[in-house]
C-alpha cells in the first residue's frame, strides 16, 4: 500500500512539473508577441491554456483522492497541501500569460511604443518561475529563498516602467492607449513573479513545515 502511495505522489509531482513547464512556455511565447511583435504565437499560448486548465482540474482531483484514500501525515500531507496551492498559482500564471499575449496582439496592430523595462521584467519573472519549479522538484529551500528575494527587483522594475510610460503619455496623447497596454503587461509580469514567490514559499512549507507567508523574519 505504501509503495502504491509513493507512486501516486510521484505522479502528482510529475503532473505539477508538466503544468509548470507548459506555463513557462506560455510566458516565453506570450512576451515574444509583445517584444518581437510576433502575433503568430498567440494561438499557441491559447492552446496551452486549455492544457493547463485541464491539468488544474486533474491535479486537484488527484490531491483530494490521495487525502481521502491514504490519510497522509507529516511530510506527505505537506507535499499534497503545497501541491494544491502551487496548482492554483500555476493556473493563474497561465491566465497572466494569455493576458500578455492578447494585449500584445492588440499592440502589434499599432505603431511601436517604448517598452520601458519590460524585457528585464520578463527575464526576472521567467527566471523566478523556473527556479521556483526547480526548487519544488528538488526540495531546495535555499533556491526557494533566493526566488523570494528577487521579487523586490520585479516590483521596482514595474514601478519604473509605470513612471516612464506615464511621462510618455503626458507628452503624447496619441500614446495613451498603447501606454496603458504596456502598463497592463507590466502588471501581468509582476503577478507572475508574485505567483513564483508563492510557489517558493510553498516549497519552504513543504520541506520545513514552516509557513513564512506573513512572517517578518529574515528570509
Amino acid at each position: 500500500m505504501k509503495r502504491h502511495f509513493d507512486t501516486d505522489l510521484e505522479d502528482l509531482r510529475g503532473r505539477l512539473l508538466r503544468m509548470g513547464g507548459l506555463c513557462e512556455e506560455m510566458v516565453q511565447h506570450a512576451v515574444k508577441v509583445v517584444v518581437e511583435r510576433d502575433v503568430s504565437r498567440l494561438a499557441a499560448v491559447q492552446g496551452w491554456e486549455r492544457q493547463v486548465n485541464a491539468l488544474h482540474i486533474e491535479i486537484d482531483e488527484v490531491c483530494l483522492r490521495l487525502i481521502a484514500l491514504h490519510q497522509p501525515a507529516a511530510g506527505d500531507l505537506r507535499l499534497i497541501a503545497a501541491a494544491i496551492k502551487i496548482n492554483s498559482d500555476l493556473e493563474r500564471v497561465g491566465d497572466q500569460a494569455v493576458n500578455i499575449a492578447e494585449t500584445g496582439g492588440y499592440l502589434c496592430k499599432e505603431p511601436l511604443i517604448k517598452l520601458g523595462d519590460i524585457p528585464r521584467m520578463v527575464e526576472v519573472a521567467a527566471g523566478m518561475l523556473k527556479d521556483s519549479l526547480d526548487a519544488f522538484a528538488r526540495g531546495d529551500v535555499e533556491l526557494a529563498r533566493d526566488v523570494i528575494k528577487r521579487d523586490d527587483e520585479e516590483d521596482r522594475l514595474k514601478s519604473q516602467t509605470f513612471n516612464e510610460l506615464v511621462t510618455l503619455m503626458q507628452r503624447d496623447a496619441s500614446a495613451i492607449q498603447r501606454g496603458m497596454d504596456i502598463i497592463l503587461i507590466a502588471r501581468n509580469l509582476e503577478r507572475i513573479a508574485d505567483h513564483a514567490t508563492n510557489i517558493a514559499e510553498d516549497v519552504i512549507f513543504m520541506v520545513l513545515g514552516k509557513d513564512i507567508r506573513h512572517s517578518s523574519e529574515e528570509i
